[in-house]
């Protein structure tokens, strides 16, 4: 009998990563923490703040950043809210923003919120109908120069499309918009640099392939962009000096600082500083092979089980997910909660069931997975 935790069968990379000695490694790094805050002396700020700038340093190794263009948000909501709330108002007042449809929702209820108040038109191109994605060819037909912002979705969550960031990109310098990519859906399985192909803004998480804590986000700011921008949400943090308690003298820091506010919300850093130190010693192109190999054992079974793929099944336009509809018949919570109760961990949204392959996933994990889906395959 597999054991149900040994991560064998855990395919939700997609929503938290795993890597080997997680566990002890966060509580590690939160144990320390914990001394450090619980310890009646000064050192407190000095050892937090430092190893949040080391959570800071490591994002910016990850996706080929300059020093002080990145900083540590919430999440990729509260990132995303402070990068427009700095930026100057001829950028979009009069103008239309760009997002795809299946872009993570949350960014959407931002956005649709903030359109009215900062004068831009949210223009959201559709999926077709019948498909899964929103096409590339699409969003540069619906991408004019009056856009002027666009942001685009690295790897979706519903399809695990991947976009052509570079053909996207390049249409986007010629229409003179600012880009933005959200790769929480991506990184750290898949190569993403900020400067190949260059772009205004990067926002993520540090969870999904990462395997970091939530409350880890980041947002990233290209340095010409970074130097024009005045953000609304601030605070002491987003000073040069913050220790700075003249009321009437308040300049933003020169650098990515300037979208900071309060007091900044370390515990999340340090939490991630592991996920990050790890992923950050491994072979990359080995662990993207590992999760092709799997992801295409699941594809090619994928119709003899039934089961309907909606994610793209060439490589390159794929993210690290496989994405399946489930026939009529079985609820998907039950397909669920069936496969839990045999240690393979999944989810589904709506009819898809979502399935991410990771580091600590294994080929037999794989194949107990096809045996289970073809036991519940409902009958023809």
């Amino acid at each position: 009998m597999t054991s149900n935790t040994d991560g064998s069968g855990y395919f939700l990379y997609h929503s938290i990563g795993m890597y080997p000695g997680k566990s002890e490694a966060m509580a590690a790094a939160l144990t320390d923490y914990a001394q450090t805050w619980g310890t009646p002396d000064d050192s407190q700020w000095p050892q937090v703040l430092g190893g949040r700038q080391r959570f800071i340093d490591l994002w910016c190794q990850l996706i080929g950043a300059e020093a002080g263009t990145v900083t540590s948000a919430e999440n990729v909501t509260t990132a995303l809210l402070s990068l427009i709330g700095g930026l100057p108002e001829d950028h979009l007042r009069g103008r239309s923003l760009l997002v795809a449809g299946d872009c993570f929702p949350s960014l959407h209820f931002l956005l649709a919120g903030l359109a009215p108040r900062l004068g831009f038109t949210l223009h959201t191109v559709p999926l077709r109908e019948g498909e899964s994605w929103v096409r590339d060819e699409d969003m540069i037909a619906a991408w004019d120069d009056t856009v002027g912002l666009a942001l685009l979705t690295f790897v979706t969550s519903t399809a695990s499309h991947r976009c052509d960031l570079e053909t996207l990109v390049a249409h986007g310098r010629k229409m003179g918009s600012l880009v933005g990519v959200d790769v929480t859906q991506g990184i750290g399985l898949l190569p993403y640099r900020v400067d190949a192909p260059a772009v205004d803004f990067t926002v993520s998480t540090s969870l999904k392939w990462l395997g970091g804590t939530s409350g880890a986000g980041i947002l990233h700011v290209a340095r010409p962009l970074l130097e024009q921008c005045r953000p609304e949400l601030r605070g002491w943090f987003s000073q040069e000096n913050p220790f700075s308690w003249d009321l009437d003298a308040f300049t933003f820091a020169s650098d990515a600082r300037r979208f900071d506010h309060g007091t900044p919300s370390a515990l999340a850093c340090l939490g991630s500083v592991p996920a990050l130190e790890w992923n950050a010693a491994q072979d990359g192109a080995a662990m993207l092979a590992h999760n092709r190999a799997l992801s295409r054992r699941i594809l090619d079974a994928a119709p003899e089980l039934g089961l309907t793929p909606v994610s793209p099944d060439d490589d390159a336009r794929r993210g690290g997910s496989v994405m399946l509809r489930l026939p009529e018949g079985p609820e998907p919570a039950s397909v669920v909660s069936s496969l839990r109760e045999v240690g393979l961990y999944t989810d589904c949204r709506g009819r898809t069931l979502r399935l991410s392959p990771g580091s600590v996933t294994t080929e037999d994990g794989v194949n107990r997975l096809l045996g289970a889906l073809a036991q519940l395959r409902a009958p023809a």
